[in-house]
């Protein structure tokens, strides 16, 4: 018995995995994301699908643990300065969407016919913003070290934190037959024991964590370490838990007072496989969780109820945000981020349920409401990314118009700063454009003067002073679009030495075509030089080094020149290989 026990278990661990395997690929292949997949494959294979699972909240309660390392690693990017920088968004701008949005959101309820109690029980619930869909969306599209996924990132922060005074209110909210129980003293003994766990956390996180890992450090076992991060995650949760606080919220502030510490990277790469593998599951847990015959019975009401909260929540979003003075791209991004309920609505639901103030009814069709709203979400992002035109915004920039410096440069990324030094010595006076705005804001803070204009068009190059330039260097990494310069600079403005960044070898070619007076293959130099390097790292003196680079040089010329007229392949014989070192040492 113990043994089929055994194999029962698993089977359930081998069919998650196999759900997770076989959707997240194909629904990724689709461009659906890796969130969708997740809660598609839950429900194919929970109780309302095929019915392999039956306890969905088990699972749901383990995966938790996902979200909660999550917040871990957050919280090690997350220096205490950083955070401190953020208060005004984390306390002001979370706070006052929180707000707008819970009123906004408990009026829905009532016009829906439910009493306050029970329309302010659900707003609040749909208010808090599912920490582990926003910030896996947010990850999958390098979002989350940027200045609008930060203040999204500071938000919800606020709102984990409102899950604790959230319950309290549930609690007052309570019929008094169900708070008989609960006097005044042991809510205060709660508060005690919510302020005395989280110092506890800090003062391990000051005084301990640092010398513990520094002493698993020196003794060098490997997967000791990988216990420690572990133990560090799940213990701030559990000590915040026990405190009646979020577990997430105590895995994020370990993960900050841990932010300054010289172990920071090591521990983020030992929780992270965890993390991701926890996560998803979090996400098969929340599609096993929609109740098909909770929809089925009361559809009407659950769907106006998703899409009436929804817009609302993204209007207010929206709302908040452009009197926050964010763009209207920023905006309208996060309006479509956050516009759904999240995991802690669960446990707000569950409270006031056991509480009395609302009914089994309700927290069926709310629980159906907020898990269908998490998972509308990714198709939301993904509409909204395709029907979304791209804002440019043009704060501090200014666009090419009457410039007149001896050398112009066009493009001026990582190849056109370091390409503008030797020009910039000689004391050339310099005019450079680009088209990329945050690159023009960032060069600012070096002391670059850069101006917006694309260079692929001849009213701009003539804004920008190709006319009167002595030198155009074109510097961008576009290959066709530094082709496409290359061709028209040399129609319009040919008394300027054209030097261009080539691509590679083929690029090249296309550039000699165009008659460029100077091309170069943007990673040749660098190879050269890592070359010269390796060969004196086997041994070879400086001058027999210089002296073999010098062959490599000169057989890289001739190739080049043969594979002009005889085409990419003609210069093979001049490659040295080592298809026939094998036995070479």
């Amino acid at each position: 018995m113990a043994a089929e026990g055994s194999a029962g278990e698993l089977i359930k661990v081998v069919t998650l995995l196999g759900a997770a395997v076989v959707a997240v690929p194909l629904f990724k292949r689709l461009g659906l994301g890796s969130v969708l997949g997740y809660l598609a494959a839950g429900l194919v294979i929970g109780p309302f699908g095929l019915g392999l699972f039956s306890e969905p909240q088990a699972i749901l309660h383990t995966a938790e643990l996902g979200v909660v390392m999550f917040l871990f690693v957050i919280g090690l990017e997350m220096r205490p300065s950083h955070l401190w920088n953020l208060r005004r968004a984390i306390f002001g701008l979370g706070s006052l969407q929180v707000v707008v949005c819970g009123l906004l959101l408990t009026g829905v309820g009532v016009a829906f016919g439910f009493s306050l109690p029970v329309s302010f029980v659900s707003a609040m619930g749909f208010v808090l913003t599912s920490t582990a869909i926003v910030m896996q969306l947010l990850g999958e599209r390098g979002d989350i070290a940027q200045p609008r996924g930060q203040k999204i990132v500071a938000i919800l922060l606020f709102e984990d934190l409102l899950i604790v005074p959230l319950l309290a209110v549930v609690a007052f909210l309570a019929p008094p037959s169900a708070v008989a129980e609960a006097v005044s003293p042991s809510r205060w003994a709660a508060i005690g024991i919510a302020a005395a766990s989280l110092a506890a956390l800090v003062a391990a996180g000051v005084w301990l964590l640092n010398p513990l890992f520094r002493i698993l450090a020196n003794a060098k076992a490997r997967e000791v370490m990988t216990a420690a991060a572990l133990l560090v995650v799940l213990g701030a949760a559990l000590l915040m838990q026990l405190g009646g606080l979020s577990m997430a919220m105590g895995a994020f502030l370990a993960g900050v007072l841990l932010s300054e510490s010289t172990f920071r990277h090591q521990l983020e790469a030992d929780v992270e496989p965890f993390r991701g593998l926890l996560l998803g599951l979090f996400f098969l847990g929340v599609g096993m969780s929609l109740d098909l015959g909770v929809v089925a019975r009361n559809w009407p009401l659950i769907v106006a109820g998703v899409l009436s909260m929804m817009v609302v929540k993204a209007l207010c979003i929206y709302g908040v945000a452009r009197l926050a003075r964010s763009s209207h791209a920023d905006a309208l991004d996060r309006a479509v981020l956050m516009a759904q309920g999240g995991e802690f609505a669960f446990v707000l639901f569950g409270s006031a349920l056991s509480a009395g103030v609302i009914d089994t009814v309700v927290n069926a069709n709310m629980t159906a409401i907020v898990v269908l709203s998490m998972a509308l979400t990714p198709l939301v992002v993904l509409v909204h990314k395709r029907l979304a035109r791209p804002v440019v915004s043009m704060d501090g920039v200014e666009e090419a118009r009457g410039l007149c410096g001896s050398v112009l440069i066009i493009g001026f990324g990582r190849f056109g700063q370091i390409a503008s030094q030797g020009v910039l010595a000689r004391g050339a006076s310099l005019s450079i454009i680009d088209v990329d705005t945050q690159v023009i804001r960032d060069a600012a803070d070096y002391g670059f003067k850069v101006y917006y204009g694309d260079g692929s068009r001849a009213d701009v190059l003539h804004a920008a002073g190709a006319h009167s330039a002595r030198a155009i260097l074109v510097c961008i990494d576009d290959k066709a679009a530094a082709t496409r310069i290359a061709e028209l600079v040399k129609h319009e403005f040919p008394h300027a030495k054209l030097l261009v960044r080539a691509f590679d070898r083929e690029h090249a070619h296309e550039l000699l075509k165009a008659e460029v007076d100077f091309q170069i293959r943007e990673t040749f130099e660098s190879a050269m030089r890592f070359g010269r390097e390796a060969v004196v790292a086997v041994g070879a003196t400086q001058t027999e080094a210089d002296e073999l680079i010098e062959d490599v040089r000169r057989r890289d010329a001739e190739r080049f020149d043969v594979e002009a007229t005889g085409g990419i392949f003609a210069g093979r014989a001049l490659i040295l290989g080592n298809a026939e070192q094998k036995g070479q040492r």
